[in-house]
């Protein structure tokens, strides 16, 4: 493992080149011409190491890009996304700059150095001429922050053609990588019942925002701390004036799931409530965009030979789970083994302080390059 890491040191400045390229093409979520001109910078990168892309029309999200090198039977995917939750005009108060030991700049961390960083490795197992046999696809989509809606079942095909799945999400903090993740649902209960004058005839109201307080209590009992479960009601809205009893209210619920069961168990819960006032309307819309991502047989194998490498380059790698979602839930959940977090390490993802740590940057590499190597050579 050496070796890869003293080439990916080497060619550290090429690297800090990209991402300082990405950074300062500002790509927000929906913009499809900032989406398109920043995948367009690293498409061209990648096709200068020999990449072979396609780009996949997103419609107004934006392109998404597929990039291939390699060839045989066997394909192992990275996934990436290219969309930042940050606009564009962020870069005239937070340009790229480097201080510290670290990186800074919208999107550095989540997930533009994590996109330069599968760059290098992809050079990297190549550089010497003894590549496993075998393809590494790179998938960079154009809509993650926003759920995926114009990529998922893109994702899906390619994890299926894949042995497996490596996501290029930030490590969590310290450098482990995430072999579970939380599925993210979201619900909208909207509670209708009958208007009338506050002040004259009251009696003839049924207020849905007393019905919707009612409900919130019995929405919020479905979390299972204990399980991982966590259910949120995160917005409610009612009512048109203070002279009005209410006859519409509405609630946004999220909910976070650790295991597909937990995630059947409140989605059939919040389906079935029922009013506690027989004169309201109760209806229920929602589901999970992102199912769990449990920790299957297939990713701890891939975790043990990821710290393999890592131990081969001096390294000790953890692993843990997070609450938050990414395009890995995806494909763990149609059973395709998926190791996350192999991007950069950092800080602040979607925060104002958002950082990558530069000096990390060159084993990160070497660790996706090995961890290539060693499943293309199975």
């Amino acid at each position: 493992m050496e070796p890869l890491l003293r080439y990916c040191e080497r060619e550290l400045p090429w690297m800090l080149t990209l991402i300082e390229t990405l950074v300062s093409l500002e790509s927000p979520s929906g913009d499809a011409a900032a989406i398109n001109a920043c995948m367009a910078a690293l498409e061209s990168r990648l096709c200068d190491i020999g990449g072979r892309a396609a780009r996949i029309t997103g419609g107004p999200a934006g392109d998404h890009l597929r990039v291939e090198s390699g060839s045989g039977p066997r394909q192992v995917l990275l996934l990436g996304h290219i969309d930042t939750v940050w606009p564009v005009g962020t870069l005239a108060t937070r340009p790229f700059r480097s201080a510290g030991g670290a990186l800074y700049g919208p999107g550095v961390l989540d997930m533009k150095a994590g996109l330069a960083l599968a760059a290098l490795a992809i050079k990297a197992v190549r550089q010497d001429g003894n590549a496993p046999p075998g393809r590494v696809a790179m998938l960079v989509t154009a809509d993650e922050e926003t759920g995926s809606r114009t990529s998922r079942a893109l994702i899906e095909a390619e994890a299926r053609s894949s042995v497996a799945v490596l996501v290029l999400e930030p490590a969590l903090p310290g450098g482990a990588l995430k072999t579970s993740r939380k599925g993210c649902g979201g619900f909208e209960l909207r509670v209708a019942g009958r208007a009338a004058h506050a002040g004259i005839e009251p009696e003839r109201g049924v207020s849905a925002v007393s019905e919707l307080a009612r409900q919130v209590t019995r929405i919020e009992a479905l979390s299972d701390p204990a399980a991982g479960t966590t259910v949120t009601v995160g917005v409610v809205r009612g009512g048109t004036r203070p002279n009005v009893v209410p006859a519409e209210a509405q609630a946004l619920i999220d909910v976070r799931a650790a295991t597909a069961a937990e995630a059947a168990r409140v989605t059939a819960a919040l389906g079935g409530l029922t009013p506690v006032d027989s004169r309201i309307r109760l209806t229920v819309g929602g589901g999970f965009d992102r199912p769990p991502m449990e920790r299957s047989v297939g990713t701890a194998r891939l975790f043990a030979l990821a710290r393999e490498v890592a131990a081969g380059l001096g390294r000790e790698l953890g692993e843990g789970g997070t609450g938050g979602g990414s395009d890995g839930n995806l494909t763990a959940a149609i059973g395709v083994p998926t190791l996350d977090g192999l991007g950069a390490v950092g800080g602040g993802a979607h925060a104002a302080d958002e950082h990558v740590i530069s000096a990390d940057l060159p084993w990160r590499a070497a660790l996706l390059a090995g961890l290539l190597r060693r499943i293309l050579a199975v």
